[in-house]
């Protein structure tokens, strides 16, 4: 089980000055709120609701978890047509809200749309981290085609273990990725052929993190994002598919916040 981070670990104190009047004041702020922007992929927000809970007890930290436009028949607007036009829609959330520091975490496309956010080089972003996300051309390593699988078989290319994947409720249908909304912002190959090229200049810490069994992008498709990016670093989680945070978030949790004991 992933332990509570010590006094000081997600943060160092910051020593600044503000002027009050004309009395000059300086201040060491041990704030441990940071905030998180949590991005879902095309299984829809409820494949991150249940790590953005666990995330915000654990840590006391203000998590952000926003139902991207078009996802779960909310409306999407004509303007959001690609994945870059959706990373600038939520800096400018971010300039809405007030918030710095912000720690961007998204898996599958959400990973795509979170590196899309670093490169936005917007200075209320202090990082990113990067789960099991699609977008980057690698040769011999396409992501998996979805379109017109079951969702047995989208099970089976997305879970270590699928006896664990949600189940249909009496009556219902079980979750389902939300293609449509998909293809819609990240093209029938979920590729941009320049991303590979762009990441090379991104300056900011970024930690890319793959579940080990990953049959949507393999853990040699993630090897080669964190090999695109230069201030990276790259964790396989085992025992675990293209959504750690359902299947692993412990563990999940552990590489985040880096406490040690995945490998």
């Amino acid at each position: 089980m992933t332990k509570l981070p010590t006094a000081g670990t997600l943060r160092p104190a910051r020593t600044e000055t503000r002027t009050l009047g004309s009395v000059e004041v300086t201040v060491q702020d041990r704030d441990r709120t940071r905030p998180f922007l949590l991005l879902h992929g095309g299984g829809g927000v409820a494949t991150m609701a249940g790590f953005a809970d666990l995330l915000a007890e654990r840590t006391h930290s203000r998590v952000l978890l926003p139902t991207h436009p078009g996802f779960g028949g909310t409306p999407k607007a004509a303007e959001l047509t690609n994945v870059v036009d959706l990373a600038r829609l939520y800096v400018a959330l971010l300039e809405e809200l007030d918030l710095t520091d912000v720690t961007v975490v998204g898996n599958s496309f959400g990973g795509w749309l979170a590196a899309e956010i670093a490169l936005l080089e917007s200075p209320r972003v202090s990082g990113a981290v990067i789960i099991d996300a699609v977008g980057l051309e690698v040769e011999g390593h396409a992501p998996t085609d979805v379109r017109g699988l079951s969702l047995a078989e989208i099970q089976a290319y997305s879970w270590h273990d699928p006896s664990k994947a949600p189940v249909a409720p009496a009556g219902g249908t079980a979750p389902s990725p939300d293609i449509a909304a998909l293809i819609g912002y990240a093209g029938p190959a979920m590729t941009d052929p320049t991303l590979a090229k762009r990441l090379g200049g991104l300056d900011l810490p970024v930690h890319v993190v793959w579940g080990e069994s990953d049959g949507i992008v393999t853990p040699d498709y993630g090897r080669a994002f964190a090999a695109a990016i230069p201030l990276s670093k790259f964790t396989l989680i085992p025992r675990s598919g293209h959504l750690p945070q359902v299947e692993t978030p412990e563990e999940l949790l552990g590489a985040l916040l880096d406490l040690g004991g995945v490998a």
